[in-house]
């Protein structure tokens, strides 16, 4: 797509810290690379809500002056940060103008910690409405798929996936209330991480969309995913070890009743098993059920943190009605409100899932479930905020429903890339564990990435790197 020159656009953040570290590059000069490359793709991404361009100079420039680097584990770093996350100096527009708020003064913990470890922020991707879409546009632009851009690259964390699949960043910062980190990881072919309840700081949206959101990492490879998160769980970055024999536990049940999963999905999750076995772990079919209730109590869930969000963003502004937003996200929060009226929305019911899933990790003597990650291909990149709302809910089902069980539980599921569709498109599974076991999901999909080693960006998009060997 472009002339091959010397650039640091499409190497990975461990090679660009490590080479900041050593004095062999400045941040200065990685970030110049960076937007250089996302002042040619994002127009046609839209990944990008704002781009800080000199304000990221500058903030290189300070990363290149200080003494010591050496304890600096994204030196000069290029990430983006999801647009619903305060980034000092920025309004905080979560999907829309109506949305918006004030510019922030101060940047969220997240931000905070990324800046601590020496990245740079490039600037705040885009997303959905109140992130509560499976598909990123609004009325100003469409976020593409890099691997095929007529595709929706996801939600809500559409343009955090789009601008790490199109080299625009090695690594971007996104968050995840029913799959909005692990969808778009499946959709661009990408890792995709939502950690466990209680391992990175939230305060994200009304009271966290009831304890369900997280803030995680998307990445193109294991080891750059694993320090991501290390830095916003506020741990020092260490080295993967190779797990030992596990029991993997292989379920294709969809959590929606009628929901069909189409063969590519399929075949990525066998080809899975199969590479899981050849590394020398048990893997065996289990039964899997999903209590109808629970997919009842997860749409009232969904729609009550529409309301939650909506009540925030009226009370901020001094008035009522919500008229403002997209008629999706309006029919979403009357719901919302009907459903808290009505009692639907319950601590326990959560509380009871979150038990019946441990209970099943013990039962079964399971280290790891793997899962489809999405049912079907992406939907087209259409203007999915202009079109009603039970388009949006029946596109967002059909095709993305295996992620939200695991933010009503509360445990950790990462998505991995698992080859390509027919159609070219990438396609992913899902690796859930219980608490405390992503770094076993990650040193996991270390081991599938050495035995299926993925691409790291779509097809032609970053410039070779002919800075590094």
């Amino acid at each position: 797509m472009h002339d091959i020159v010397p650039t640091w656009v499409g190497t990975t953040a461990r090679q660009i810290a490590r080479a900041v570290r050593r004095g062999d590059a400045s941040a200065t000069q990685v970030v110049a690379d960076h937007l250089d490359h996302v002042a040619r793709v994002d127009p046609l991404v839209s990944a990008f809500r704002t781009v800080r361009g000199g304000e990221a100079i500058v903030e290189a420039e300070k990363v290149d002056e200080q003494e010591d680097l050496a304890n600096l584990p994204l030196a000069g770093v290029p990430v983006a940060v999801k647009e619903n996350t305060p980034v000092a100096g920025l309004p905080t527009w979560r999907g829309s103008a109506a949305a918006r708020t004030e510019v922030a003064e101060d940047d969220h913990e997240v931000v905070r910690r990324l800046r601590g470890a020496g990245a740079v922020v490039l600037g705040v991707t885009r997303m959905p409405e109140f992130g509560l879409w499976a598909t990123t546009d609004d009325p100003t632009a469409a976020s593409r798929n890099p691997w095929d851009v007529t595709r929706t690259p996801g939600g809500s964390s559409g343009g955090a996936a789009a601008a790490v699949a199109s080299g625009m960043v090695p690594i971007a910062h996104g968050n995840d209330g029913f799959g909005s980190i692990r969808i778009p990881a499946a959709c661009c072919g990408l890792l995709g991480l939502k950690p466990g309840r209680d391992v990175v700081p939230r305060q994200l949206g009304a009271d966290d969309w009831f304890g369900l959101t997280e803030h995680g990492i998307l990445a193109g490879c294991v080891v750059d995913a694993a320090t991501g998160f290390a830095v916003l769980a506020g741990r020092r970055p260490e080295k993967l070890v190779q797990p030992d024999r596990l029991r993997v536990a292989v379920s294709l049940t969809a959590p929606v009743a009628g929901i069909r999963l189409d063969a590519p999905n399929r075949d990525a999750v066998a080809a899975t098993a199969r590479r899981l076995t050849e590394a020398g772990h048990d893997v065996a079919t289990v039964d899997l059920r999903y209590p109808a209730a629970l997919g009842l109590r997860g749409l009232a869930t969904w729609f009550a943190a529409a309301a939650g969000d909506a009540a925030v963003k009226d009370a901020a502004a001094g008035r009522a009605g919500g008229r403002d937003l997209q008629p999706r996200t309006r029919r979403h929060v009357a719901l919302g409100r009907w459903a808290r009226r009505r009692g639907y929305v319950r601590e326990a019911d959560r509380a009871g899932w979150r038990e019946r899933m441990l209970g099943f990790f013990a039962d079964q003597r399971a280290d790891v479930l793997l899962t489809p990650a999405l049912a079907s291909t992406p939907p087209a990149a259409l203007g999915w905020s202009g079109r009603s709302w039970a388009a949006n809910m029946l596109s967002c089902i059909r095709y993305a429903p295996y992620a939200a069980p695991w933010n009503m539980a509360g445990l950790p599921a990462l998505v991995v890339p698992a080859g390509l569709r027919p159609d070219g498109l990438p396609v992913g599974v899902q690796l859930v564990g219980p608490p405390g076991s992503e770094l076993l999901l990650l040193a996991v999909a270390g081991q599938l990435e050495l035995l299926a080693p993925w691409p790291r960006h779509a097809p032609s998009w970053p410039r070779p790197a002919a800075t590094v060997s």
